[in-house]
């Protein structure tokens, strides 16, 4: 599991994560939409890793989150 934060502090509750950029977030998400990468649009879901996704699956949604947030 893992969610992405966009905040300045350590998040490590949910009084923590409430005080990230939950936009930010929104925007960063629906960036990679696009590049065929089907983020959680709310930041306070979940995205998974199973044994389902192979390592071009992975490179290729890195590569796409990096292109995204190049942009922000």
């Amino acid at each position: 599991m893992f969610t992405l934060f966009f905040t300045a502090g350590e998040v490590i509750d949910f009084a923590s994560a409430s005080r990230s950029d939950t936009e930010l977030f929104a925007v960063s998400s629906g960036g990679c939409w696009p590049r065929g990468i089907y983020l959680a649009p709310a930041q306070f879901e979940a995205g998974f890793v199973s044994f389902a996704h192979t390592d071009q699956d992975i490179d290729r949604t890195l590569e796409a989150c990096g292109k995204v947030l190049e942009t922000l």
